[in-house]
């Protein structure tokens, strides 16, 4: 499993991960604390200004005291998605974010070991356009106005 951070710019960090490992609350909050410690390294100037924010889905591990509690004592800004987890993805519609398509092409593939898998997965998201990362906030940010006009009301996006 792959876990990936990225802005309007591209990735900022990227985590597989490892083999029989549980994402637990106590693997997020070291996976949040690199997070922290890459923002630091190739955003200094947002990282200093706090001028960032986290999106989470609701993945349960995401919302643990231990998670909150660690971002909170770091002073990130947390947002969480109010819809389940697969839907974040269908924001993200361009190559290679396009999950079901990129999933349907790894699956096609025989890899020799996760290695290899892991390879082709960073080799994609590293060819992805500064555009695609735009286009995918932009389409998130429109169905976030959308839920807060529908007022909590069902609607088709």
């Amino acid at each position: 499993m792959l876990m990936n951070f990225f802005d309007c710019r591209g990735v900022v960090h990227e985590e597989f991960v490892p083999e029989e490992k549980t994402v637990n609350a106590e693997f997020c909050t070291g996976v949040m604390d690199r997070l922290l410690k890459r923002i630091h390294r190739v955003c200094p100037a947002a990282f200093c200004s706090q001028d960032f924010f986290l999106l989470h889905d609701n993945v349960p591990a995401h919302k643990a005291a231990s998670v909150c509690q660690f971002l909170t004592t770091n002073n990130v800004a947390t947002l969480y998605h109010p819809a389940p987890p697969q839907t974040l993805s269908r924001f993200i519609s361009t190559r290679p974010f396009s999950v079901p398509q990129f999933e349907n092409e790894v699956k096609r593939t025989h890899f020799v070991d996760v290695a290899e898998i892991r390879e082709v997965i960073t080799d994609e998201l590293k060819k992805a356009q500064k555009e695609e990362f735009l286009a995918a906030f932009q389409k998130l940010y429109d169905h976030a106005k959308a839920c807060i006009y529908a007022s909590g009301a069902y609607f088709e996006f």
